[in-house]
């Protein structure tokens, strides 16, 4: 099983930053904010997208979809669940 902690914290962080974002920044972020969040949905083998709920929300919605990727990662192991949890921390840390 990977160890999910250097995920989780860097969608915190970046969850943070969304949070407390102006909201003219927030505007212009929002929608890739959102793209993220569904990507880590996806990732974590969610059938359901995330629902556009608006810009406050965005970091909300990244913050819950990374610790439901954790938990999908938590009953894996092996390659698979290393590329997954890579693939995670590449695309949030590349947000920033």
């Amino acid at each position: 099983m990977p160890d999910p902690t250097p995920l989780l914290a860097a969608a915190e962080r970046l969850a943070d930053r969304f949070r407390a974002m102006p909201q003219s920044s927030l505007s212009r972020q929002a929608p890739a904010g959102l793209v993220l969040a569904r990507s880590l949905a996806r990732a974590s083998g969610a059938t359901a997208d995330i629902p556009d709920a608006g810009a406050f929300v965005v970091g909300d919605q990244i913050a819950v979809a990374a610790h439901d990727l954790a938990l999908t990662l938590a009953a894996m192991d092996g390659p698979e669940a290393d590329r997954i949890l890579a693939d995670a921390l590449k695309a949030v840390t590349e947000l920033r």
